[in-house]
């Protein structure tokens, strides 16, 4: 079998999902302690409106836009708080604390076997802003970065995946891809791409699956 490139979803993924931090966050912003209860995809039976989304009942935006609200209500900022607030009181933290250390190891784990390593994501810009991710070293050690909220078009879209290619130089049969949201797993399998469901739950066994389908 022929090497994989590696093409990455970045939030849940690389990025911990804003759930992982809510204690810290609730410390930032003076909510009291367990206020945020709600844990999306590391317990769904706590998160209505998670169960949802993964039933496709929302978008992945629309979910984050209400509990961006529901977060501005809980620290007293008004129930119009943005999305774009709510990332940034999340994610104002050095990037050793919010992402995940293994996505950089696994970077480096395929330049160091001679592939190349690509993120694909749809909301970054969107939700965090071109500032913010020009101070991301971890995009710099990238072969490409596709931000589906800049082309236009969004996962599970075959079209996203096919500029993720593009950009990466790659075929669709030399790549395994990583995502934390199943309909976008599902959607890079119907379009003949290798997959791994990133767990947020269990995020070891997900680096391991990857490893193991990169025979890295």
């Amino acid at each position: 079998m022929a090497d994989k490139h590696l093409l990455l979803d970045f939030g849940g993924v690389c990025l911990l999902n804003p759930v992982e931090i809510h204690r810290e966050l609730e410390r930032s912003l003076g909510i009291p302690q367990g206020t945020l209860t709600w844990m999306g995809p590391l317990d769904p039976s706590t998160d209505p409106l998670w169960q949802q989304l993964m039933s496709a009942e929302i978008t992945e935006r629309q979910y984050w836009h209400q509990r961006a609200r529901d977060v501005g209500v809980a620290a007293g900022k008004g129930d119009d708080w943005t999305l774009r607030d709510y990332m940034t009181a999340c994610y104002d933290l050095p990037e050793e604390v919010i992402l995940r250390p293994e996505a950089q190891k696994m970077v480096d784990a395929c330049h160091a076997a001679g592939r190349k390593a690509g993120v694909l994501t749809n909301d970054l810009c969107a939700f965090h802003g071109p500032q913010w991710v020009d101070s991301i070293r971890f995009f710099q050690s990238l072969d490409a970065l596709t931000d589906a909220s800049q082309t236009g078009i969004l996962k599970p879209d075959p079209r996203a995946y096919q500029q993720a290619l593009d950009d990466l130089g790659v075929k669709r049969e030399e790549v395994v891809f990583v995502d934390d949201q199943p309909l976008n797993v599902q959607g890079a399998r119907d379009f003949g791409i290798a997959t791994v469901y990133f767990d947020v739950a269990d995020p070891q066994r997900s680096w391991a699956e990857a490893r193991e389908l990169l025979s890295l």
